[in-house]
């Protein structure tokens, strides 16, 4: 038997580090993914095997995957600060592929339930490690040449985020711009993923008739809510980095709006801040630079859990 067991083991990692890679979607595995993994190793844990319409809802998504969700991820020392504003739709076919991979825990409940408890446990520790590795990680810190033009300085900002940010960086750093641009006026502060969900504002960001929109990668989506704003006699402007200006302008013009819309590079725009600010404080760039960096740290950290994306200025 301990033979078996020994196999049974081996065969549960090799399903567990399988089913994680075959999840990684450009090179990197989603939090809810990581949280959905954890939920069906519970369920399995609890009771085992399971039916599909035990742990299964109507609507297709894993059972303890909304509800309940921080008690079960608390249980395995993941905060709760893990999955506070992250959405994904391919989370629940991840979730139900474990299960499948784990033959709905078939492959477990030979085991003496002390055997499966202990093994479950350790493999539920193997998924909690990525979100915990997450958790730890460290701010952008970032040097800065300060003989270079301000827009060589905030191109470092979003080259160094591409590939973590997911439009947090690009959203959050235009914030810190207007507010320090715009002291006298409440410029609003809203976790980035929220605007998938709230359908009701104009853009990231509206200061008087001007609407802001700001994107890493620019859809016709987001042209389309460009186009919304100008119907309504609204100014939108929409700030994309550089190297995908002229992505933005084709989709303005496959719309017909690109007369209507102000196509700004996020480098250029945040850039020419810094110099008339400068100028009119008799300062120097690379304190302004400071300074905005300073308003994006403290609006992230208001609204957002990924703290690994705040500056460290050097």
């Amino acid at each position: 038997m301990n033979t078996e067991v020994e196999r049974i083991k081996q065969d549960s990692f090799e399903i567990l580090y399988k089913w994680i890679e075959s999840c990684r979607r450009r090179g990197t595995i989603s939090r809810n993914t990581v949280a959905v993994g954890i939920v069906v190793l519970d369920h399995l844990r609890r009771n085992c095997p399971v039916s599909r319409t035990d742990v299964i809802s109507e609507g297709g998504e894993v059972k303890g995957a909304r509800a309940g969700l921080g008690k079960i991820l608390g249980n395995y020392g993941v905060s709760s600060k893990y999955l506070k504003e992250v959405t994904t739709r391919q989370a629940p076919q991840d979730g139900q592929k474990l299960f499948e991979w784990f033959n709905w825990g078939r492959k477990l409940a030979i085991l003496p339930d002390q055997e499966r408890d202990n093994l479950l446990t350790d493999l539920i520790e193997e998924v909690a490690k990525l979100a915990k590795e997450w958790l730890r990680r460290h701010n952008l810190k970032l040097e800065f040449n300060r003989r270079h033009a301000p827009t060589a300085w905030i191109r470092v900002i979003l080259e160094n985020a591409r590939g973590n940010s997911g439009g947090v960086v690009e959203q959050h750093l235009v914030g810190a711009k207007l507010e320090r641009r715009h002291m006298d006026i409440a410029v609003p502060n809203h976790p980035v993923h929220a605007a998938d969900r709230q359908t009701d504002r104009d853009g990231d960001f509206t200061v008087a008739q001007t609407v802001y929109h700001v994107t890493a990668t620019p859809s016709r989506r987001v042209i389309q809510r460009c186009a919304n704003n100008v119907k309504v006699g609204q100014f939108p402007v929409l700030l994309v980095p550089s190297d995908q200006e002229y992505r933005a302008k084709a989709l303005a013009q496959d719309e017909g709006v690109e007369e209507d819309i102000t196509i700004i590079s996020i480098e250029g725009f945040v850039a020419l801040n810094i110099i008339e600010i400068a100028t009119e404080n008799r300062t120097n760039f690379f304190g302004v630079l400071q300074e905005i960096v300073e308003i994006y740290n403290k609006r992230l950290s208001q609204v957002e859990t990924d703290l690994s994306l705040q500056i460290e200025v050097h």
